[in-house]
């Protein structure tokens, strides 16, 4: 091929590219242009074969009532974790749920659901967990989508299975109690932790807000931890705060991105969000998501704890 045809073949590549608003998956998405999808794009890709969306949400029954066009709905606490070890889904069953999806190696996928995308952020944490190149959260998530008045359906889509394989599971994304969490809390590992719950929950005044299942027989946080709530990393409307407005907001808790991060909350899924803000949209090499967090540690004999309320369990 001459060079002059060459350029022209690299010219149609790169306005198709364009026309579709994807560039390619090799490059994993490490800053907020990237790692956020929009409504808009969304809407413009939606019919996108190499475009895959999935709805995480806590809701029973809001799939079903209306979701966006081609999306498909996977279940947290099913189709992601291994309900019996209390893990995250296994390399092999992964590979079977994502194939089954329709999703390859070249799929973007955009993840989307309900309550500020907190089960949505699950989901792309184990996606970059097992390996997915192009992982994307839809911004402002369904409340916005809604809100806005885009367009709902209740067809469910199937697709042609796809060829992605999961790769062993990422450590370096995920933060093991013995291993990481307890030598931080003692200062023999150096890490920041950052609990996202509540003040009352970091405090310790409260053991868990009204109406949360997931449960503690002590109550504070990890010795250390900063208090940086995950409602902080999102707007009103939903959407994420500006990168400048982000990097403000973790920099004067003395977060930086220089040190190891570990981010918890009761069970992992909040911590989720700042997983994703941290490591995705800021681009911070080193975040660990703690998924056991309070609710494994609260209950650890042996960890040691921060309680400046002073409560204790079964008190009077």
């Amino acid at each position: 091929m001459s060079i002059s045809r060459k350029l022209i073949a690299g010219a149609a590549v790169a306005g198709l590219l364009s026309t579709v608003g994807i560039v390619p998956a090799e490059a994993r998405p490490k800053n907020q242009a990237r790692a956020v999808a929009q409504p808009d794009w969304l809407e413009q890709n939606i019919d996108n074969p190499k475009v895959r969306i999935i709805e995480v949400s806590t809701e029973p029954g809001i799939y079903e009532r209306g979701h966006i066009k081609n999306s498909i709905k996977f279940v947290w606490h099913t189709d992601l974790v291994d309900t019996v070890n209390r893990d995250i889904i296994s390399q092999a069953n992964f590979t079977a749920l994502a194939q089954k999806a329709g999703i390859s190696d070249d799929t973007t996928v955009v993840l989307y659901g309900d309550k500020n995308n907190w089960f949505a952020a699950w989901g792309a944490w184990i996606f970059n967990i097992y390996g997915q190149k192009d992982v994307r959260i839809l911004d402002g998530g369904r409340v916005k989508w809604e809100k806005d008045g885009r367009a709902l359906t209740t067809a469910v889509p199937t697709f042609k299975a796809g060829n992605f394989n999961a790769n062993p599971a990422d450590k370096n994304l995920r933060a093991n109690i013995i291993k990481d969490v307890i030598p931080a809390a003692k200062k023999t590992k150096v890490a920041a932790l950052v609990d996202i719950r509540s003040a009352d929950e970091f405090s310790g005044k409260i053991f868990a807000p009204a109406g949360f299942q997931e449960l503690a027989v002590r109550a504070g946080h990890i010795p250390g931890a900063v208090n940086i709530s995950w409602g902080q990393n999102v707007n009103a409307d939903g959407t994420f705060k500006t990168v400048a407005e982000l990097k403000k907001l973790y920099a004067d808790k003395g977060i930086t991105g220089t040190d190891q991060i570990i981010t918890y909350c009761r069970i992992g899924e909040r911590s989720s969000l700042t997983w994703f803000v941290l490591s995705e949209i800021l681009g911070f090499q080193k975040v660990k998501n703690y998924d056991g967090s309070w609710t494994e540690y609260g209950n650890t004999i042996g960890a040691p704890i921060s309680n400046p309320s002073g409560t204790i369990w079964g008190a009077a």
